[in-house]
């Protein structure tokens, strides 16, 4: 479903926690893949899953500025926690691709273009900043005349049922970009966990499409009460209040583009590795190159597309050198573009304020303390004091 589909007329469901299982096995019919968080690695991670037991039941993951840690709950919540590991990108922009292969013959050479077959699939459990992050991926790699076809194959048919935010953790500042924590649009179902001190372990559903309708016919449930909506949006009212992390975005856009030599790119750049993890978690970033290969017969050559980062140096290689050859200029380049130059492409900023590269970040660097600082809005001591 296309983010930013509207609702349909359909009344707020209640399903109960023994009606899981019949949701995921809806969501499953016609073979389709099921992509939820489960536990994996020592993270809570996006991945295929059979029914609900492979849900992290109980499980939340710990994260702040530097660290991410699995963590138990005193309950049996299946979505107790914020974003996963890994966002949705992952499934739609392939971090590896084959683009092509040319093969040499007697009579010349041919080119076969690489067609994936791509499964359906459902997604279970997205949060509203990765609902936020599709539909900016979606303008990015299908808006235009250089839209990429994989990204459009791997988008196509996919049904996507989001679960509101109720377990923000220290790194989130959604609410900063409107980006969460509840959903308002872009899904086919969207969920709220109440938990069994309010009545018994169930999920208010909110149907917003037809695709949504036609699966919930498959699903035991009832009407959803004034009772269950109020504590529904309680969930999300609490989460919103819990969030203590913000950055401004008045005259963020101006400002940044203001101050490229703020004394504040230098502290930053002088704790930042360069190791890109916070490109490779964030959900909205596209960069890639392409690589080739050929064997050692000459007989055989293939193209293929692979993630990459504007943190790496050979990023901005040109015929004339390296154009940012300086971390200082790289972290300001990803930075900018995030939060300011995006707008001017795109018509909206590149974040969605979800948190990962400041917990995947191994210094623990916060992108909201790089722009107040850059901003004018210093905190004590050192530039890159953490809130």
């Amino acid at each position: 479903m296309p983010a930013g589909a509207t609702s349909t007329t359909d009344p707020p469901a209640i399903v109960g926690r023994g009606g899981f299982d019949a949701l995921i096995t809806a969501l499953s019919a016609g073979g389709r893949e099921v992509v939820a968080p489960t536990v994996k690695g020592g993270a809570i991670v996006l991945d295929r899953i059979s029914g609900a037991e492979d849900l992290p039941i109980g499980w939340t993951a710990e994260q702040e500025a530097g660290r991410v840690r699995l963590a138990r709950r005193d309950d049996q919540a299946l979505f107790g926690y914020a974003a996963a590991a890994n966002a949705p990108k992952s499934f739609f922009h392939a971090a590896d691709l084959s683009l092509w292969t040319a093969r040499r013959h007697d009579a010349g050479f041919t080119i076969e273009e690489s067609h994936p077959a791509i499964p359906p699939r459902a997604f279970l459990g997205v949060r509203a900043c990765d609902i936020a992050a599709i539909a900016r991926q979606d303008r990015v790699l299908m808006g235009d005349d250089h839209a990429s076809a994989a990204y459009a194959d791997r988008r196509r048919d996919v049904l996507m049922v989001a679960v509101q935010c109720g377990s923000p953790s220290r790194v989130c500042f959604c609410t900063s970009f409107g980006t969460g924590p509840r959903a308002a649009a872009g899904f086919d179902l969207a969920l709220t966990e109440l938990d069994a001190g309010t009545g018994g372990h169930r999920f208010v559903v909110e149907i917003g499409s037809e695709a949504g309708t036609r699966v919930m016919a498959s699903v035991p449930h009832g009407r959803a009460s004034v009772e269950d909506l109020a504590l529904a949006e309680a969930v999300t009212d609490a989460a919103a209040a819990a969030i203590d992390k913000h950055l401004p975005t008045d005259g963020l856009r101006a400002g940044l583009q203001g101050a490229p030599d703020h004394p504040a790119w230098d502290a930053v750049a002088d704790r930042c590795l360069a190791c890109a993890n916070c490109t490779m978690v964030c959900p909205t970033c596209f960069c890639t190159t392409v690589t080739d290969t050929t064997d050692l017969e000459g007989t055989r050559s293939e193209r293929r597309q692979i993630w990459d980062s504007c943190f790496t140096d050979t990023f901005s290689e040109t015929g004339g050198g390296i154009i940012r050859t300086s971390i200082k200029s790289r972290y300001r380049q990803w930075a900018t573009h995030k939060l300011s130059t995006w707008v001017d492409q795109f018509g909206d900023f590149g974040c969605v304020g979800c948190g990962r590269c400041i917990a995947w970040c191994p210094v623990g660097i916060d992108i909201t303390e790089t722009a107040k600082d850059v901003l004018g809005d210093p905190r004590p001591g050192d530039p890159m004091v953490r809130s």
